[in-house]
């Protein structure tokens, strides 16, 4: 866990504020029971959780794919080749949707906008050196064209099915 307490509380004004404007049929399955608040999100997602990125094309076509996400200071971030088609469309058009769903064990639903961070940017630094302790290499050096990526959302939300399951302790 990074975040600050800072964090933690701007994250808990998000997904309450997310929460309140959601539909009658989602807050029928995501109960006051099964809503994983910020503290709770950050004890659940830790390590590289596998999201699923969805994205539009040009001709407001979907379009979806997987990456490694990692939960760092409340907000999502992961790598890709810039020459990939999910780094294409999010420099046109960088309004994306992540989940990370673990069976019915977990659901973390986001929506926002995607900004690419470059070694000049100041939170760089410490993405990088997380990204090299998880993997043991820098994203950069896997191919020549790596872009890093972070969702800045303005919904979400957190599920659980059984809390006392997925929480430590």
């Amino acid at each position: 866990m990074r975040e600050t307490s800072e964090e933690i509380a701007e994250l808990q004004r998000l997904l309450d504020a997310a929460y309140g404007r959601s539909t009658e049929h989602l807050r029928s399955i995501v109960t006051e029971q099964r809503r994983l608040d910020a503290q709770e999100l950050t004890q659940v997602l830790t390590g590289m959780c596998t999201l699923n990125l969805a994205t539009v094309t040009a001709t407001g076509e979907p379009r979806i794919s997987a990456v490694d996400g990692h939960f760092l200071h409340a907000r999502w971030v992961f790598s890709t080749s810039g020459s990939a088609a999910k780094a294409r469309h999010l420099r046109a058009r960088p309004a994306a949707s992540v989940s990370y769903v673990d069976g019915e064990r977990i659901g973390v639903f986001s929506h926002g906008r995607v900004e690419f961070l470059t070694d000049q940017h100041p939170d760089f630094q410490e993405i990088e050196d997380h990204l090299v302790a998880h993997y043991g290499s820098s994203p950069s050096s896997w191919g020549d064209d790596i872009v890093y990526c972070r969702l800045q959302p303005h919904w979400m939300v957190g599920y659980a099915f059984d809390k006392s399951a997925v929480l430590p302790g």
